[in-house]
């Protein structure tokens, strides 16, 4: 499996592209915002010869989901999310309105992820896992034969994801990495929904908020 990069929006949101070699791909948290970022998406795809097969939400915060119309519709392609975090991205809107940015609702068909569910493109797999705590619906992809963990906003590179906006709750974030992350191999690769990559073994280290974990 092949990944590549986008960071969007003004809160420099992490967005993934993953394909394999049948050219099938997933795209991980869409958060562009605007027609010119799109159009980055579009021109990668194009290029690179891919297929677009998915769109998988790890949680429904409107950084994450800024750009889920526009590439739904380019491409008509349902999207992926926890059920519990629905009621984020209604949130959407007003969030937008409060900083000044404009939001497209999205108007495709939206399906539920549960946890340990396997998500199929192409040849290759994800696993969810379910890790509530930065909202009420947070998902993780583990790629198995990878060893690439998307973690979107659950944990981050010396940090974890915050839990002070509605639906966030500290001890139930700190209870999903210490019994669904922490017990990962410590080789996998962490991509996370904002900020550089790490790895489950050096967050185990240095990451201070998981030293009581």
């Amino acid at each position: 499996m092949e990944i590549k990069t986008f960071y969007c929006n003004p809160l420099r949101e992490c967005c993934y592209v993953a394909w394999d070699t049948t050219g099938a791909c997933v795209i991980i948290d869409p958060g562009f915002y605007g027609e010119r970022e799109v159009q980055r998406l579009e021109k990668f795809v194009g290029e690179r010869g891919l297929k677009p097969e998915k769109i998988l939400l790890t949680h429904g915060h409107f950084d994450h989901v800024l750009g889920l119309e526009d590439v739904s519709v380019r491409w008509a392609l349902d999207a992926w999310i926890h059920p519990a975090d629905r009621t984020q991205m209604t949130r959407s809107t007003e969030w937008c309105r409060e900083l000044g940015l404009a939001f497209k609702p999205f108007t495709g068909v939206l399906h539920d992820l549960a946890d340990g569910d396997i998500v199929r493109f192409g040849e290759s797999t994800l696993k969810v896992i379910a890790t509530p705590g930065h909202t009420e619906g947070g998902v993780c992809f583990l790629s198995e034969a990878d060893s690439v963990l998307f973690s979107g906003d659950t944990l981050f590179a010396g940090s974890i994801g915050r839990t002070d906006h509605p639906g966030g709750d500290y001890d139930l974030l700190m209870n999903s990495l210490a019994t669904k992350i922490l017990p990962l191999d410590g080789d996998i690769t962490v991509l996370p929904g904002h900020g550089p990559a790490t790895t489950i073994g050096y967050e185990r280290v240095v990451n201070p908020f998981l030293q009581p974990a």
